[in-house]
């Protein structure tokens, strides 16, 4: 009994589908054109929120979705989605305040004039007039770093002329004990 009930298992196994296992992408054929639209809300009969989209089986998608913002102000998106991206357009787009709005034309007339004394330059041409002045805690920092640069750079060259020194002596010490009239000596 035990060896029947061993061989009926192994038997529907066999004959199980395994299908949804499989690595391979199953043959999808043609895309198909699709449709859906859903509205809901948080209380019944009141719509907060929306969305559409409707696929022409091309793989080109369109859609909107629309929903009400903390300030109460119904907000849309609309969008396409293709072989490029996904490519929203807000229909809300905020308009600029008039202190916004003055920023940007002061920001814009700035860049403008920034950029006219940069064209006017040859390249490698630094316009003296236009160049930061250092305050007297930049002018300090610069001379102690300097100093620093100045302290260690000499260091770093006592050392290498102790090295090379070393190194010639040991190459001029090796020559005389190393060969002899042609002979090796250790």
């Amino acid at each position: 009994m035990k060896h029947l009930l061993i061989l009926v298992v192994c038997v529907l196994g066999a004959y199980a589908d395994v299908s949804h296992l499989s690595t391979t992408e199953p043959n999808r054929g043609p895309p198909n054109p699709y449709v859906f639209s859903y509205q809901a809300g948080r209380a019944p009969g009141h719509v907060d929120r929306q969305h559409t989209e409707v696929s022409d089986g091309s793989g080109v998608i369109r859609g909107a979705f629309s929903y009400v913002d903390p300030k109460n102000q119904v907000r849309t998106v609309q969008y396409v989605a293709d072989e490029n991206g996904f490519h929203p357009k807000l229909s809300h787009e905020l308009e600029d305040s008039e202190a916004v709005k003055a920023a940007k034309r002061k920001h814009l007339a700035l860049y403008h004039r920034i950029a006219q004394e940069h064209a006017s330059q040859t390249p490698g041409q630094a316009s003296l007039a236009a160049a930061p002045h250092a305050s007297a805690a930049v002018v300090h920092a610069t001379n102690k770093h300097l100093s620093e640069f100045e302290r260690i750079a000499a260091e770093h060259a006592a050392i290498g002329a102790a090295q090379e020194a070393q190194r010639l002596a040991l190459a001029a010490q090796s020559e005389h004990s190393d060969v002899d009239n042609g002979q090796y000596h250790p």
